[in-house]
């Protein structure tokens, strides 16, 4: 198996469990509080990546950690907003409104580094706001709370996105992100000790607590593993076009395993939406060359 086969293997493999991760993130945010939640997945994710990379974290520097732990805060923010949504809407449109980050980032480098987006962002931006108009906005143009709060979520991810760019230049990336779980983990704790019942944790049932340990160590650990070492075998625009596809499994599970009922508007939003990420990360690369992706371009 060629080195790239096995990149995009890896790739697909994180797009499959961060797409399932949606359907178990709807049963857990059944039981726990969306802070209660994400201190628990923060905190077993930090546990599992401080010792995956100890090494990398004895010798990562002082003056870069407030940094990591600055991201981790924004991390959290979109975590809560997204599963607070949750509660609200469907794991489906979860997954695919929270996909408008990649729609959303270049207009934040243009608004905060001055680099203006070229046209293919415009397209991706259009279009993503048409998805969304049928995927979320009923016969009287109003929106239910759970969409709006995912979008919101998905604003964060990009600003996030924008953090790891300031923050992670220069700097192990394993260590980075375990720092990143860490800040996350103690703002979560803050806010499920001032806003919600942290107690609950001590009631816990098995098969609640078979679903965090799934979403803090396949859907954080073992994803950021994947991702890390597939990108290092493919191309930006093959990684991130197998990366999109997590919007993709996370409705097909839904349909599968939650029942969610599909519309013909709310498919066509969805495809409306896989098609603005599908422009905004490749820019149609794969489509240049006789229909090869130019990896000197991605």
């Amino acid at each position: 198996m060629s080195q790239k086969v096995r990149g995009g293997l890896l790739l697909l493999t994180a797009a499959l469990i961060w797409g399932s991760s949606f359907i178990v993130m709807k049963s857990a945010v059944d039981f726990l509080t969306p802070a209660v939640l994400l201190f628990v997945r923060f905190t077993l994710a930090a546990v599992f990546l401080s010792i995956l990379f100890f090494k990398q974290l004895k010798n990562y520097p002082k003056d870069k950690i407030v940094g990591g732990l600055i991201t981790g805060c924004c991390l959290f923010c979109a975590y809560y907003v997204q599963t607070w949504g949750l509660n609200f809407t469907t794991p489906g449109k979860n997954a695919f409104l929270t996909a408008v980050y990649c729609a959303i980032v270049p207009f934040l480098v243009w608004l905060f580094y001055h680099k203006r987006p070229d046209i293919y962002n415009f397209i991706a931006a259009f279009i993503c706001v048409l998805g969304i108009g049928c995927v979320s906005l009923d016969g009287n143009l109003s929106m239910n709370i759970g969409d709006f709060l995912t979008l919101c979520g998905g604003f964060l991810y990009a600003v996030h996105i924008l953090m790891i760019k300031k923050f992670s230049k220069d700097v192990d990336g394993g260590a980075f992100t375990t720092f990143q779980f860490i800040g996350g983990a103690f703002v979560a704790l803050f806010m499920a000790l001032c806003f919600e019942d942290i107690s609950v944790v001590t009631q816990i049932r098995s098969s609640i607590f078979l679903q965090i340990f799934y979403l803090a160590f396949f859907a954080t650990a073992v994803t950021m593993v994947c991702q890390t070492i597939g990108q290092n075998y493919t191309s930006e625009c093959n990684a991130s076009l197998i990366l999109s596809l997590e919007s993709v499994f996370g409705v097909a599970f839904s349909v599968i395993f939650y029942g969610e009922v599909l519309t013909l508007k709310v498919i066509l939003g969805f495809v409306l939406i896989f098609v603005a990420v599908i422009i905004s990360e490749t820019k149609l690369a794969f489509l240049k060359k006789g229909g090869m992706i130019d990896e000197e371009n991605c």
